[in-house]
């Protein structure tokens, strides 16, 4: 505190000190205004000044002057002095403008000196009460050591810190070309399967049509036949012939004479077993459900009928009472296929059903039992 009061004193010494430079400076200026009218004076032509005395005062000299010339001025004159006043006005204006100007300069340097001799005596306090908190032995050298480990620990954090970045950047870099990979991969076997499904639907519509036309096929040869057959029948009745001498035994029919009639609502089955019968030369007619294989049989008397037991709109039972009950198609073996033939054995042997079969049956079972309707059709 005594400090502060020192320094403010001083500045207001110093401030006291400016005010009467400043004022000393203007007189002097007053002074030197006035100067030039003592010239004017001292140059008149034809006039004996008296010589003025050393402490004389320059209001004497101008009475003494006056004493000589006690005349009223001139024109010239009274235009002289207004010239000579408004000039010393200019100047003293101008004095005072310059004075006013350096008083605000030095001002202006005094707080800014004392500004930063207070910024110095706060950095100095600062320093001494930082000087007074620190330990009393500092080492140097151990603080250097200490600063070169942490910069060295920092340098390889920082490089540890950006290999790990490349690492992940050159895994993220994999696991994104590893993704592209299976992405293609997987597009090409969706790919190649949508192929070969497309390939096994063509195949499949291509087996039907073939399937479809052999059956056609078959249906008109058949139909020719049993034509040709009632045709010649008729007309061997109406020519009433006497009874040929017998002749010799007609040989056993070939699987190619035989037209087996497949009836099942599953297309599965009826595929796999058209292709096992077909494998072994029997000529095969596929129906989906007992009222399609009932229009068929109007049409084309198949040599054997295979069923299933259940089927939508007419089941297997009412099938085989039906070609049962026509003479027509009474003598047709059928063979009736059933996944409980424990429970369908009596109603199957009602209904007139040759074979009774369970699923699965054993393929070699339904190729003897064909073998055998051909014997027994070749007798009859």
């Amino acid at each position: 505190m005594n400090e502060y009061l020192l320094w403010g004193g001083a500045a207001l010494a110093l401030l006291v000190l400016l005010v009467a430079l400043l004022l000393v400076r203007r007189g002097r200026s007053h002074a030197h205004a006035r100067a030039p009218r003592r010239e004017h004076v001292a140059a008149a032509p034809e006039v004996d000044v008296p010589a003025r005395s050393p402490g004389a005062s320059e209001i004497e000299t101008d009475h003494a002057v006056h004493e000589l010339h006690p005349g009223p001025p001139s024109i010239l004159d009274s235009v002289q002095s207004s010239e000579q006043e408004a000039s010393e006005e200019a100047a003293r204006r101008e004095a005072d403008r310059e004075a006013a100007e350096w008083e605000a300069r030095l001002v202006a340097q005094l707080v800014a000196d004392q500004e930063r001799e207070r910024a110095e005596r706060e950095a100095e306090r600062v320093a001494a009460e930082i000087a007074a908190q620190a330990p009393p032995e500092i080492d140097e050298q151990a603080v250097r050591e200490q600063a070169a480990r942490e910069a060295a620990e920092w340098e390889a954090r920082i490089v540890a810190q950006q290999a790990a970045d490349q690492e992940r950047e050159r895994e993220r870099a994999q696991t994104e070309a590893e993704a592209q990979r299976l992405a293609a991969e997987a597009a090409a076997a969706a790919q190649l399967q949508r192929n070969i499904e497309a390939h096994a639907e063509l195949e499949r519509v291509a087996q039907e049509r073939a399937e479809q036309a052999v059956a056609e096929q078959l249906a008109r040869l058949e139909a020719q036949r049993v034509a040709e057959a009632e045709a010649e029948a008729a007309r061997l009745a109406a020519a009433a012939v006497p009874p040929l001498a017998p002749v010799a035994p007609i040989p056993p029919r070939t699987p190619e004479q035989c037209l087996v009639m497949i009836a099942d609502d599953s297309k599965v089955v009826r595929i796999k077993t058209s292709r096992l019968l077909a494998k072994h030369l029997y000529r095969v007619s596929l129906a989906e459900d007992g009222l399609d294989a009932a229009r068929q049989i109007e049409v084309t008397l198949p040599d054997v009928l295979i069923t299933d037991v259940e089927m939508p709109g007419m089941d297997g039972f009412e099938l085989t009472r039906q070609v049962r009950s026509n003479p027509r198609t009474a003598h047709i073996p059928i063979v009736m296929i059933t996944a409980d033939d424990e429970k369908h054995r009596a109603d199957a042997a009602e209904a007139g059903v040759s074979v009774l079969l369970s699923k699965p049956y054993p393929e070699d079972q339904l190729l003897s039992y064909l073998e055998s309707t051909l014997a027994v059709a070749a007798v009859h």
